[in-house]
């Protein structure tokens, strides 16, 4: 489970004493000593970003106010298969990163104008607020559907099983009715404009449209997503984020 609990850094701030003296005289006569106090360095607050790193404007202004949770996925290219995870949690001090984690994300990259069947990851910022998986909750405080209905089967592009892929997996709220199970296929633009875009369990090569991480931290991220915190996902490749 990510526990991640909010922390200042504070700068020590050090009084430099120095003596001037010399040891005792020969002489009965005593000469007096003087101590030089050096001012304090400047005490320096260091704390977290009040806005989520590597987001331009455009944005961070999709970004609901009362989110206080933001899985953060980055693309390496706007054509690449290959992005990182961190999660942020929103403190008083600002937004404060977990863990980086490797991830696999559509074959083709990402579009900001995803289609069904285009093998994209569609970029933008969206809810979470389902979850579910063929193996049991693990203990998360997200709605969770657990079932057959998760069972993935095949083999992904680079011939790797698909077995798995499923045990657990978080909606993302693109073109699906939340409060529902990952498995509700009810799409409110369109079967068109595509649906089924899930955070899950990465099988070691590129997806369709999903984002896919290691079992071990798929796991960590249903247990700390809260929905009480507002918890949203913001994905894209670097320089669409940076907008």
């Amino acid at each position: 489970m990510i526990t991640r609990r909010p922390h200042v850094a504070l700068l020590a701030a050090s009084l430099v004493l120095t003596g001037c003296g010399g040891g005792a005289p020969e002489t009965p006569e005593r000469r007096p000593t003087t101590t030089t106090i050096q001012p304090a360095p400047t005490i320096s607050l260091e704390v977290a970003p009040q806005q989520l790193p590597g987001l331009g404007p455009r944005t961070w202004a999709k970004v609901p106010d009362d989110a206080r949770q933001a899985v953060v996925v980055t693309g390496r290219g706007k054509d690449s298969a290959r992005s990182t995870v961190v999660l942020y949690e929103r403190t008083d001090a600002g937004w404060e990163a977990g863990e980086t984690w490797p991830a696999h994300n559509a074959l083709r990259g990402w579009s900001d104008d995803h289609r069904a069947g285009d093998l994209h990851s569609p970029i933008g910022v969206f809810g979470l607020t389902d979850a579910g998986g063929r193996l049991r909750d693990p203990g998360t405080r997200l709605p969770y559907d657990h079932g057959t209905g998760f069972t993935a089967t095949g083999t992904g592009f680079e011939g790797e099983t698909l077995a798995g892929s499923f045990d657990y997996v978080i909606a993302i709220n693109y073109n699906r009715r939340p409060g529902t199970s990952p498995l509700d296929w009810t799409r409110p633009l369109g079967a068109g404009r595509g649906g089924g875009i899930w955070l899950h369990v990465d099988h070691g090569g590129p997806t369709h449209g999903c984002v896919s991480i290691a079992e071990e931290h798929m796991k960590e991220l249903l247990l700390a997503l809260d929905p009480a915190r507002r918890p949203v996902v913001v994905m894209g490749d670097a320089d669409s984020l940076a907008r």
